[in-house]
This record gives structure tokens, sequence and C-alpha cells, in this order.
């Protein structure tokens, strides 16, 4: 292909953005699609036109999409494409007869055998503005259309960014998808590994009991890791398949803040930690006890996971007018600003490593987020920076 720069004037403002935005779709080079042939020859119909293209505006080429038309090509270079100005405009560009155009008159197109000689284009916008490409008809003869006909063409480049947005939220869903059951099966392995390894020491130190105790306490809680993992997966898909039923009951929170401490006694005893509750208001509320115990042991878990060895965790209940808050207060590694930007994000990586090599999949602060906010609740978080600690915080109102 001869490419040749492209005249300033045909370069928008935002160009480095509109690029981006471009490549983004992962459109360019791709074979034609039933969906956007469809589109095309539909255009090509309401104008009775021989020719209709879908097209996108590289750096220095046009590339087709969807190519109706003699030309057997799926790019030619920027500088003569027509769509190259169609761009430029945030309505349909019109050439009734392009021989009535001075600046169009030399183009190879234009003056080439059966040159062209009419030219619609409405351009292919995203929500931002830019212009990407165009839906576009053409023909060797100049021709009148209607405005009906030019709203048409709007509409069938609207109908092509809604089937373009479509491919790119497919195309992310997989990628979260196919990251998610990496993260699943990495987060599986290493449990697993542990229990196999701690039974197999087991079978050869039957007659020590202190070694078989400290290995089968290794198998609970590896296997309690894993359970945890598959119930927050579960709770993951139920919630954004809108399966996901609260069983609401009046429930003292203290009760359930106490047996998640109970739960996590083990964890902290081996990390030499100790997990303190302090309470100075009413604690009954209306919630579904077992979902809200799960967002608690998340972050008790998390508060365990990050705090130093030898350290404390705090769990204050207090009231604010018409709200009881839960803080989950550790005195770990603490939350930079970037962190802060990414909490209560599916499979965000923060920069604090845990203290204890336990691993972390992700998930456990977005469900967290998502169990609350079921509850007409919020959950949020403070730290003053890196290792000065963090405070997680769940507000939920009293009934």
């Amino acid at each position: 292909m001869n490419i040749s720069k492209v005249s300033s004037s045909l370069i928008s403002k935002n160009e480095k953005e509109r690029l981006q935005k471009l490549y983004s779709y992962d459109i360019l080079d791709t074979p034609s699609e039933i969906t956007f042939d469809k589109i095309a020859f539909l255009a090509a119909q309401i104008f009775n036109t021989p020719i209709a293209q879908i097209t996108f505006v590289d750096d220095n080429r046009v590339f087709f999409k969807t190519n109706i038309s003699p030309l057997n090509a799926t790019e030619i270079d920027r500088k003569d494409s027509f769509c190259s100005t169609a761009i430029l405009n945030d309505e349909v560009t019109l050439f009734e007869d392009l021989l009535a155009e001075p600046s169009l008159q030399e183009n190879p197109f234009v003056t080439m055998q059966n040159g062209v000689r009419f030219y619609a284009g409405a351009p292919l916008t995203t929500i931002e503005g830019l212009k990407l490409g165009t839906v576009c008809v053409l023909d060797v003869k100049p021709r009148k259309v209607t405005l009906k006909q030019l709203e048409m063409l709007e509409t069938l480049s609207s109908i092509v960014m809604d089937e373009l947005e479509l491919k790119l939220a497919t195309r992310k869903a997989l990628h979260t998808q196919t990251e998610m059951m990496n993260r699943i099966v990495h987060d599986l392995k290493n449990p697993n590994t542990t229990i196999s390894l701690s039974a197999e020491l087991i079978k050869r130190k039957a007659n020590e009991p202190k070694i078989v105790i400290d290995f089968a306490d290794r198998i609970k809680n590896a296997a309690n890791n894993t359970l945890i993992c598959l119930n927050n997966l579960l709770d993951l898909s139920q919630i954004e398949n809108a399966n996901f039923k609260l069983e609401i009951k009046e429930i003292d929170i203290l009760d359930v803040l106490k047996q998640v401490k109970r739960n996590f006694e083990l964890l902290a005893l081996q990390k030499k930690q100790t997990v303190t509750i302090t309470n100075n208001c009413n604690t009954i509320v209306l919630a579904d006890a077992k979902r809200i115990q799960e967002a608690f042991e998340n972050l008790m878990s998390n508060a365990l996971k990050y705090a130093h060895i030898n350290s404390e965790i705090k769990v204050n209940v207090s009231a604010i007018e018409n709200n009881l808050i839960v803080e989950f207060k550790d005195q770990g590694q603490g939350l930079t600003e970037e962190d802060m930007n990414k909490l209560f994000v599916k499979f965000a990586k923060l920069s604090a490593i845990p203290t204890g090599k336990e691993h972390s999949n992700g998930i456990g602060l977005s469900i967290v987020k998502m169990l609350i906010e079921l509850h007409s609740g919020k959950v949020w978080a403070e730290s003053k920076g890196k290792n000065k600690g963090a405070s997680f915080f769940i507000s939920l109102p009293i009934n």
C-alpha cells in the first residue's frame, strides 16, 4: 500500500484520543461480519446506490469493515478517502455532486473512469464524541437525497456503534472470566497442596501427637480457605445474575461478630494476633445473618491477613444517627492513595502483602460491598498512609 502523509486539515483536534479509542475496539483488519454487512446492504437499499461501506479511519489509512462495491480492496489511503472529511463533522457529510466540490475534484476516486460523484457518510461516534469512521453510501452519478434518508443513515451508524460496544463488552467479560478462572485455579491449588502434603506427613508421624495436631490444623485452615474461596465465587455469581435473595430478620450484630471472632481464633493464634470487640450501643438490626457474617468474615480475614504478626485487630461497634457502624481496625501495612482508588473493585491487587504468606483472590472486598449494599448499607475504608494501619467500616441502617 502506498501511504502518503495525511493533510493536517484532515486531522481532528483529539486525534490521539480518537485513535486510542478506535484501537480499543480491536476492529481493524478483522474479516467481514454478517451483522455489519446487513447494515451496509440496508444503507445501499435506502439510497438505492451501488456502493455502501462501513469504514474505520486509522492513522494513515481507512479500513473497510464492509465494502459493497466493485472496488476489491480492504483499505485505501486516508488522504484519498471521503470518510476522512466525514469524521470531522458531527452530522452526515453530504456531497450530492463531487465535481462541484473544488477541494475534491482532483481526488483519484473522482478522476478515475466511472469515478465517484455522490457521497453521504454518517460518522460512527462514541459516547465521548470521538469519530471512528462512517457508514457511507456512494454512487458514480450525482444524486439528490431526502432528509429522511439522511436520518436513516445516522440511525444505521448508531446501530454500528451499539454492535461495537456489545463486542467490546463481550470481550471484556470473556477476559474477566479467563482471569477469574486463572485465579480460582491458583487459589485452590495452594490449599489443596497443603492438605495433600500435611496428610502425608501425618501418616508418617502418626506416633507423634504434637506433629499430628500441627498438621491437622494446617489441613483445617487450608480446607477453610478453599471453602471461603468457593463461597465467594458462588455469591459473586448469584449476585451478578440477580439470583440472590436475602433472608431478612432481626439479628444481633454483636453475636455475629463474636461468632466471626471464634471462627478466626486459630488463625489469629498462629500469627500471635489478638482480636478485641468493643461496643457502646444497641446492636439489633434487620438483616440476613448469614450474609452479614460473610461480609464480616471477609473484613476480619483481610485484617488478620495484612496486619503485622503480634498486633491487635480492633472491632468497634457504634451508632451514628440511624446507622450502626462496625469498624475493623488493624495495625498493618495501611493503604496508599492508589490502593484507595482500587478498593472494592473485583480482582484488584493492592500494595499490601499478606504477612503470613496467605493468598488473596481479589474478590473479597467486592463481595463485601455488594452484600452490604443489598442491605441498603455502605462500606468504606480509611488510612493515614503506608504502614499506618487501616480501618474498614460497614454502616447498616437501624430499623
